[in-house]
């Protein structure tokens, strides 16, 4: 999905603009999703989307950014992420060289350094990382669509942190002062839901929770994102990703898994889902493998005949 320039912003003013524009960049969304992504748009809220891994919880942020141009900024949480790696950190190398720079060519000069001027020009912008949520307050034609990924992945300290930001839009550093955001950024959060997020970051936002997608949205995801599968081909992939869905599996698939399966099968030169091409393209639909060891023991008759 690539950017779209347009020389008006865009505007959505019903649900149905929101999913005909994310149709038009190949994301079907439902009318839930699509009436969640208005009123974040109209409220400027954040959108919190919660779901099972695979559901395209991260293609929502992708599309809108097709949808809207701008760019793309995202922050991928994990355990132990901190300010510094989210917020900015100084480059202390370069630092040390600017510094050491100021020092050689004051004495060239015969002058002796001024303290205070060359602490200023330590904390220079110039040796200021940007990392994702700075970059986020930038001034930009079109302000970015920040993808905060996974946010269940991070801690306790690091929601706080996150929290006041959401809130003002503007971050202090304190050798710098307060820098604001003219235009906040579109804010897209994730979580897998692996722990509960406190209730305060998501009293910020708008909530949605992305299921998977019913057989025949899946149909048409396949269809649409999978050249050359033809019809037979993808409702049978998405009716066996449902069924696989419904068994005790460590990490059932998503809808990333059945457009793999369904490119693997066409990859293949198939036509129809059958015992052999089954048995020999379970690696792209499941990822562990006890799973797979569950789903062979079935049989693939007994898996394609259903229950």
């Amino acid at each position: 999905m690539a950017p779209t320039e347009s020389a008006q912003p865009w505007d959505p003013t019903t649900p149905d603009d929101v999913r005909a524009a994310l149709d038009g960049v190949g994301y079907l969304a439902d009318d839930t999703l699509a009436t969640a992504i208005l009123l974040a748009l109209r409220m400027r809220r954040p959108l919190f989307l919660e779901g099972e891994p695979g559901t395209g919880k991260t293609e929502v942020a992708k599309a809108l950014v097709a949808v809207r141009g701008g760019d793309l900024i995202r922050l991928q949480c994990h355990e132990g992420i901190d300010a510094a790696q989210a917020l900015a950190e100084w480059d202390h190398p370069r630092q040390l060289l600017g510094l050491r720079a100021a020092e050689t060519a004051g004495s060239l000069a015969g002058d002796r350094p001024d303290a205070e001027a060359l602490e200023a020009n330590l904390y220079d912008e110039r040796y200021l990382i940007r990392r994702p949520l700075l970059a986020a307050l930038a001034p930009a034609a079109v302000p970015p669509v920040l993808l905060i990924d996974e946010i269940d992945r991070a801690d306790d300290e690091f929601e706080a942190f996150l929290l006041e930001i959401l809130s003002d839009w503007a971050v202090t550093i304190p050798e710098l002062g307060t820098i604001r955001a003219e235009v906040p950024p579109v804010v897209v959060l994730t979580s897998n839901r692996t722990r509960d997020v406190h209730d305060a970051l998501k009293r910020r936002c708008l909530y949605h929770w992305l299921d998977h997608p019913d057989p025949e949205r899946e149909v048409a995801i396949i269809a649409r994102r999978v050249p050359g599968v033809g019809e037979s081909l993808a409702r049978q992939v998405a009716e066996q990703t449902a069924r696989l869905r419904t068994m005790r599996l460590t990490k059932p698939p998503g809808v990333a898994e059945s457009i793999d399966w369904a490119t693997a099968l066409v990859s293949l030169g198939a036509t129809r889902l059958e015992p052999d091409t089954l048995n020999a393209t379970l690696g792209a639909v499941l990822k562990y493998h006890e799973d797979h060891q569950r789903v062979t023991s079935m049989g693939p008759d007994q898996l394609l005949d259903g229950p």
